[in-house]
């Protein structure tokens, strides 16, 4: 959480032209007096007739009184801390393609691993407090680990070497991730918080087309059903091969279409990348965007409490050493 000092009635701070005056008011009253007192009294006498002369300590409780009046002024202006929380409010599910066309060395060293340390990236720059999941997928999909702001167990999860899969199944991905939100949803409704209701986030990265289970077009409507967006990245190139097991290559191009209109289905971003640096910038980029709450507490109590405090031992001096309110 980033925190910010301001005031909700800023205009009022010009009451902190009272203490200014006071203050003025007081030096010269100090300087007066010590004019009178050098011009009509001598030294010698002062000493004999009142020799503990208050000195510095009057002008200690003259300074908490006039302390607690600027605390005052301030208090009057309602000032809050600004802040930035995403405590409950995002959660971001990313769904990775394991299928066996992410062998492909179009990228170097391969999609796989270009894909692994661009979501590596991707944890770099969330802002703190957002929730993470990652679903993985090729002829099925599976969730390997539900959201959480452990980012480290997250990393330790995509750095695993994954076994590749026949078929893509970009649906069943989209669906096991909008269940992954859900359970989390639920989860933070029951913690009761005070951040408002989650708000979550599929991030797909593929290089292909759904060739098994539940079509796109179902999942994006359940997607925009439920007011989640899914922001797609096509990873890869044209040119990308893979071998076959019967012998020679086989053609591994990326499906760009059906992403982006997987992505304008549910009005997320649909995002491309050709190289390792492409993905893991695209990856920051979404980082980045992951919007978080901007919060602002009030804390004038905080100045009443100090302003109380100022003029309670201001008052407790005051008697101890002239035995009177200053």
């Amino acid at each position: 959480m980033m925190n910010d000092f301001g005031f909700l009635e800023p205009a009022r701070l010009l009451a902190l032209a009272i203490p200014a005056g006071l203050a003025i008011g007081y030096l010269a009253l100090q300087a007066r007096r010590r004019r009178y007192a050098l011009r009509f009294t001598t030294l010698d006498l002062l000493d004999e007739v009142a020799p503990d002369r208050p000195g510095w300590r009057r002008h200690l409780t003259a300074l908490g009184v006039l302390l607690a009046i600027v605390i005052a002024s301030l208090g009057f202006a309602r000032p809050v801390i600004a802040g930035e929380t995403t405590e409950a409010q995002q959660i971001v599910v990313l769904a990775i393609d394991v299928s066996l066309s992410m062998q492909a060395e179009d990228v170097s060293p391969s999609r796989m691993e270009a894909a692994r340390e661009a979501a590596g990236v991707f944890l770099d720059t969330v802002p703190e407090g957002v929730a993470v999941g990652v679903v993985a997928f090729d002829g099925r999909a599976r969730l390997l680990i539900s959201p959480t702001t452990r980012l480290d167990a997250v990393r330790r999860i995509i750095e695993r070497d994954s076994e590749l899969g026949e078929g893509t199944a970009i649906g069943e991905a989209v669906f096991v991730a909008l269940d992954a939100i859900d359970d989390a949803v639920a989860r933070a409704e029951s913690n009761e918080t005070e951040s408002g209701t989650p708000v979550g986030t599929i991030v797909l990265l593929s290089d292909g087309d759904t060739t098994m289970g539940r079509p796109n077009d179902e999942a994006a409507s359940e997607a925009r059903s439920r007011n989640i967006p899914v922001h797609t990245i096509a990873f890869g190139t044209d040119a990308g091969v893979v071998e076959d097991p019967l012998g020679g290559t086989i053609p591994v191009p990326v499906n760009e279409q059906a992403l982006e209109q997987l992505a304008f289905q549910t009005e997320g971003r649909s995002l491309t990348a050709v190289s390792a640096q492409q993905l893991s910038q695209v990856y920051e980029d979404l980082g980045r965007s992951v919007q978080v709450e901007t919060v602002q507490t009030e804390i004038s109590e905080w100045f009443t409490g100090a302003t109380v405090a100022l003029l309670a031992l201001a008052g407790i001096a005051s008697l101890a050493w002239f035995g009177r309110l200053p």
